[in-house]
């Protein structure tokens, strides 16, 4: 029995949207510390894209971002922890660039970043008990756009879904959900947590860390 080169490619489409779709469900199935851990791990990856577009633009200091990703980190190792998220969702929404400002492409990455610290934040603060949903769709959905942008040309689902980054991007959060469904709930494993999001030193549409 053979298969058509048609029937091939839909079936694959089939795995492929299957296999993203488990990814979201899975993630929409953490809760409490783990989804919050899910979403800063993500957060280590696209944190160099906003540097780097506040870096050639000038648009604001990118160190509030990451002392607010450091106070997530701190909130995950020390349960006891005293932050004040709401200012530091504040601080946040006060540096999230506008589209039409720029005509630099750098521009919707480092707003994928902004959006996703948001919603982490607001996950901690229970404001948002999807935010882990929002993170990975957001860091996805980046790197989906980046691909088309790269290309300068049309580019079908399945190039996209078997595009070298698209690949890290899925097995990267894979891998990020079977760490998490063994690992306990302490600073080594927030350690490892980092490690995971740097071991490659690379954004998540590659910009070198």
């Amino acid at each position: 029995m053979t298969v058509s080169g048609e029937r091939l490619v839909q079936i694959l489409m089939r795995v492929i949207l299957n296999k993203k779709l488990n990814i979201f469900q899975q993630v929409r199935e953490l809760e409490g510390w783990y989804a919050v851990a899910f979403s800063a791990t993500l957060l280590e990856r696209m944190l160099p894209n906003y540097v780097l577009f506040c870096e050639a633009t000038e648009f604001a200091d990118p160190a509030q971002y990451r002392n607010s990703l450091n106070a997530i980190w701190e909130w995950l190792a020390v349960p006891k922890a005293k932050i004040n998220f709401t200012a530091q969702l504040e601080k946040v929404e006060d540096a999230v660039p506008d589209a039409v400002d720029f005509d630099n492409y750098g521009v919707y990455p480092a707003i994928d970043m902004a959006m996703s610290l948001s919603a982490t934040i607001l996950l901690i603060q229970g404001e948002d008990p999807q935010g882990a949903v929002v993170v990975s769709k957001l860091s996805q959905g980046g790197v989906e756009a980046f691909i088309e942008a790269s290309t300068g040309e049309d580019i079908s689902d399945l190039d996209i879904k078997q595009h070298p980054l698209m690949q890290w991007e899925v097995e990267t959060q894979q891998e990020l959900l079977i760490f998490l469904s063994k690992c306990a709930k302490n600073a080594e494993s927030c350690k490892q947590l980092k490690q995971l999001a740097t071991a490659e030193g690379m954004s998540n549409i590659g910009i070198e860390i």
